[in-house]
């Protein structure tokens, strides 16, 4: 007699608020996790970038360069690089050890809405609303782009693709993000209501509507291998998780 196969379980997904960091640069244009997800990072328009401690919500190093607000950053794979990209036209790359500016990458005609790096680190790719994507190497000392990507007929906001629709949200005044989550089970995107909507990626069905405040979400990132979500709302980074965290005993005996 063959026994039933065990139901399994589904995806948890992040629903409890572990901690609210005041940023204090303006509004966080964008929040992201570093390649491990033990920091991340927060885009002000106060023209800064900064980086923080995931766990504990204490700022680490501000990074400054930029000469307008700063619209996006991406870690490299080993953690010792950063890349931003800004209204001011801009792409630097930052030594994150030392918070200097490695490069200062200027060539597109309008501010630079995203960028992220290659898996190796050795090229930036960078989008802008001038409609190109270009190609940055970060192993030479040239200041021209390797590549120009210009087929985009409008402004290039997001340099991920995504192969389906989902709706729900509300977008239609600022340019939100949407990721995939840890396990690539469900799609996550801001909304302008001040919610996070969560997709199932097969099905397209509404897993969870997340209430997060009642401004626009802007900004998210999810962990790279945890149920852990960072939002970006106004001047704030907040951090969830599946399960409320645990109480520090250290920090209950004292």
């Amino acid at each position: 007699m063959a026994f039933p196969q065990p139901r399994p379980q589904a995806p948890q997904l992040p629903q409890h608020l572990l901690r609210t960091i005041d940023c204090q640069q303006g509004a966080v244009r964008a929040v992201r996790f570093n390649a491990d997800g033990n920091y991340l990072l927060s885009c002000g328009s106060d023209k800064s970038l900064k980086l923080w401690s995931v766990s504990r919500g204490t700022l680490l190093k501000t990074y400054s360069g930029h000469g307008y607000e700063v619209l996006d950053a991406d870690s490299s794979y080993d953690n010792s690089q950063l890349c931003s990209c800004s209204s001011d036209k801009t792409v630097i790359l930052w030594d994150v050890a030392t918070g200097q500016v490695t490069r200062k990458l200027r060539g597109h005609a309008g501010k630079v809405n995203c960028v992220q790096f290659n898996e190796e680190a050795t090229v930036i790719l960078s989008g802008s609303i001038d409609g190109t994507v270009r190609c940055w190497d970060t192993r030479s000392r040239r200041y021209e782009p390797i590549q120009v990507l210009d087929e985009a007929r409008d402004s290039v906001s997001s340099i991920k693709v995504r192969a389906f629709w989902y709706t729900g949200h509300k977008m239609k005044g600022y340019k939100l993000d949407c990721c995939l989550s840890s396990k690539d089970t469900h799609v996550l995107s801001c909304s302008e209501d001040g919610h996070v909507y969560c997709w199932d990626l097969v099905e397209g069905s509404l897993s969870l509507k997340l209430p997060v405040g009642k401004a626009v979400v802007q900004s998210l990132s999810f962990h790279p291998t945890e149920t852990c979500l960072l939002t970006a709302m106004e001047g704030r980074v907040q951090v969830w998780a599946s399960e409320p965290e645990e109480a520090d005993e250290d920090a209950m005996a004292t």
